[in-house]
């Protein structure tokens, strides 16, 4: 029995790899998808297929054929607008301006290892975890940092490397969409949601912010640190046994210049964050809202989260910089924020295409039309509620496991999902939730995820023989149940009625 699971699971993931493989890269994907809706909404079009307009009474839409006199006008004199106009690219290239700064300088480091450190033994497993799902404020970094200290820490205290290892990496990685921060990935695919509500309702889109989830993702940090530190230590540690190998670790603590750096930054940003306050809190200040019951919700604040994120990781980063000698001068910085935007090429070329495919998806209404013959198939089939949006997490976990990127995939899904969902009388801010409640649950059992080979490098130093299905195998308890009570987490969010986020419901009620 034990051979025949094994050899299916094996079997499934070598599947999974190969398909992921020969799928084109993401630019070339969304290049493809771009001439696709062009000849669909030619094809379409001429059956002269049309549906009521959802926000607008008394009218109705059809698609607009996009290899018509006018729709080659449209696609060629638009098509650096559309590059321009793609909200997700100055968004994302100003968060990491900040954040990239902080990395460079090393406070992002120190600060993960400061904190992972100074947990109590008793208490290291929930602090390592902990501090994973915290990492996302940085980006990538704790996919570098993390695993291989986690790693390293077990060691030194006498227990299992890999379970360390396995930690850590289901925090960074499982755990993405969780923080009690706002991040780029907040900014990222708050921009993509709000583009994709406008096709369907302009008015509420204007309205909405990135910080659309900032409520359910503060309180998933609990849960996702609980279950976290429950399945390495009763399901994943107990699996890999007692380590036999040769490596007995040492942990190196944090110099007295690093020490003092941190220091330093904390009060930098302390007193960052009472000038930004100041900027909103004090009555007549020019961050805030002019309307007496709501006015942070509905202020120029909220619509300016991007460069405050920025100014707020920028300013300690900065002074960690300067303190630790990282930074001497203005070209230090210079060089920093320039290797930051250097990481950022693949991105800004992906935006390229991604921003045409969604531009053309939106002029030819297909988004519309599709919403709504959606709606009406989901309802005929009576799925809606609490069943629709459990499926729409397993579609998003399952084309996870193929496609890495969650802004390569909630690009394509968005434009389709979010005017289905509000047709059915379901926010956008909910679709987004629930698609990252499935993003980030399989992303530590993809072997197709950016960081994966990496995490098999590190782990091999523990065990020479590691590789893909062991690594899959470790980390599946992880995917299953951070996938199992983060939905059933959301499930009661929606059963309660809570806002995701400041200004942001559950439930879509039109105009």
């Amino acid at each position: 029995m034990h051979t025949k699971r094994t050899g299916f699971f094996q079997k499934f993931l070598n599947m999974i790899e190969k398909t992921g493989n020969r799928l084109p890269h993401p630019v070339t994907l969304f290049a493809i998808l771009a001439l696709v809706v062009i000849v669909l909404s030619a094809v379409v079009s001429s059956f002269g297929i049309s549906v009521p307009h959802p926000g607008k009474e008394g009218e109705s839409i059809e698609v607009t054929n996009l290899l018509s006199v006018e729709g080659i006008h449209y696609i060629i004199t638009n098509m650096t607008a559309n590059f321009i106009g793609f909200a997700p690219l100055g968004v994302v290239l100003i968060t990491m301006l900040g954040i990239g700064l902080a990395e460079g300088s090393g406070l992002i480091s120190a600060l993960l290892r400061g904190f992972v450190m100074s947990v109590p033994k008793r208490l290291i497993t929930l602090g390592l975890v902990f501090a994973g799902v915290m990492s996302s404020v940085a980006s990538d970094a704790g996919y570098v940092v993390l695993p291989p200290l986690g790693a390293v820490i077990f060691a030194a205290l006498g227990r299992h490397p890999l379970a360390g290892l396995a930690a850590a990496f289901a925090g960074v990685s499982g755990g993405f969409s969780a923080n009690l921060l706002l991040s780029g990935t907040d900014a990222l695919l708050g921009e993509l949601t709000i583009m994709s509500a406008a096709i369907f309702d302009p008015t509420y889109a204007d309205g909405m912010n990135i910080a659309m989830n900032y409520y359910f993702i503060a309180f998933s940090v609990v849960v996702l640190t609980v279950v976290g530190a429950w399945v390495t230590e009763k399901i994943v540690e107990p699996r890999l046994g007692e380590y036999n190998g040769e490596f007995r670790e040492k942990v190196e603590k944090l110099s007295a210049i690093e020490k003092k750096g941190l220091l330093w930054a904390g009060l930098s940003l302390l007193i960052a964050g009472i000038l930004v306050s100041l900027l909103v809190l004090l009555p007549g200040a020019p961050l805030r809202g002019d309307e007496a019951d709501m006015p942070i919700i509905k202020s120029p604040f909220m619509k300016s989260l991007v460069p405050i994120i920025a100014f707020l990781f920028f300013v300690p980063g900065l002074v960690y910089g300067k303190v630790t000698k990282e930074i001497r001068n203005d070209k230090d910085v210079a060089k920093m924020l320039s290797a930051t935007m250097a990481a950022m090429g693949t991105f800004i070329v992906l935006s390229f295409t991604a921003s045409q495919f969604v531009a053309f998806f939106s002029e030819s209404n297909m988004g519309l039309v599709l919403g709504v013959y959606g709606a009406k198939f989901l309802e005929s089939i009576n799925l809606t509620g609490i069943p629709l949006i459990l499926l729409f997490i397993v579609i998003a976990a399952f084309i996870n496991l193929f496609i890495g990127s969650a802004s390569a995939k909630w690009a394509m899904m968005a434009p389709v999902f979010v005017p289905i969902m509000m047709e059915l009388g379901y926010s956008p801010e909910l679709t987004q939730m629930a698609y990252r409640v499935a993003d980030s649950s399989t992303n530590i059992i993809s072997p197709l995820m950016t960081y994966f080979a990496i995490i098999i490098a590190f782990a091999q130093k523990y065990d020479k023989k590691m590789g893909i299905g062991t690594l899959v195998s470790v980390m599946f308890p992880y995917s299953m149940f951070f996938l199992l009570f983060w939905s059933l987490t959301l499930i009661v969010w929606m059963l309660f009625g809570f806002d995701l986020g400041p200004g942001s419901p559950i439930h879509y009620n039109g105009n």
